[in-house]
């Protein structure tokens, strides 16, 4: 039986046995290694849960992912993730959450900030999403060309310079589009399947979000893994 505080509400152990049974089968996915390996599966839903601004949940998902080996390096690739999905406030409260669950972790010297060759953020989009230019990125181009670099930049961070693996990249984006219902999830299914991501793979990242954010995580999500006759999206 998982350890969640959801599981000693007295009112649901009285009234609710059902709702717990489904509660700890779940958490029986998200807190052992499976297709993804626990410590990350941790790490999925302590961001999750901060894009859901529950931080004291934050905080017991990733001191629960320290215990199963999570490094600070890793637990990294939330905070980069957050800066660029979820703005400064939620990247800031990470950093909180990291500081506190890492203690004196050491940080790598500061690095020279990169720029933009011009013309790279044009086609570091067009071979993202295979020769096509979402809409609000085109009219981002056209507007305010400095800004498109600026999202090409932070891309390049959350994804290319991420400390986890292209692969488990895209499958931390998914958790954090998944708590937010987000249909930019369908975006990231591409990406972590073409980073070599199984299906079963990008299920287990994406109920990393339900503690957080409720069987609606799945809901907005799963149905993009089901065969193309049905909907999903194509391999």
């Amino acid at each position: 039986m998982t350890n969640s505080p959801i599981m000693d509400v007295a009112l649901l152990q009285g009234y609710a046995p059902y709702t717990l049974a489904g509660y700890d089968i779940f958490r029986s996915v998200i807190e052992s290694d499976g297709a993804v390996p626990a410590r990350l599966k941790a790490l999925f839903a302590a961001v999750a849960a901060v894009d859901r601004r529950h931080l004291p949940l934050a905080r017991r998902e990733l001191e629960r992912g320290v215990k199963l080996g999570l490094t600070a390096k890793e637990a990294t690739a939330g905070l980069i993730v957050l800066s660029s999905l979820r703005g400064e406030a939620a990247a800031l409260d990470f950093a909180q959450l990291i500081e506190g669950s890492f203690g004196d972790a050491q940080a790598p010297e500061p690095q020279p900030l990169p720029m933009a060759a011009e013309g790279e953020a044009e086609a570091n989009f067009r071979a993202y999403w295979a020769g096509s230019i979402p809409a609000p990125l085109g009219a981002l181009m056209r507007l305010v060309p400095q800004a498109a670099d600026a999202y090409y930049l932070m891309r390049r961070g959350s994804i290319d310079a991420n400390p986890l693996s292209p692969k488990y990249g895209e499958l931390l984006l998914l958790a954090i589009l998944a708590a937010g219902y987000s249909p930019m999830a369908a975006t990231h299914v591409r990406g972590a399947r073409n980073a070599g991501a199984s299906d079963e793979e990008i299920a287990e990242a994406v109920l990393c979000a339900i503690p957080s954010a409720g069987i609606a995580a799945w809901m907005a999500v799963g149905g993009m893994l089901a065969p193309p006759e049905e909907g999903g999206i194509a391999r």
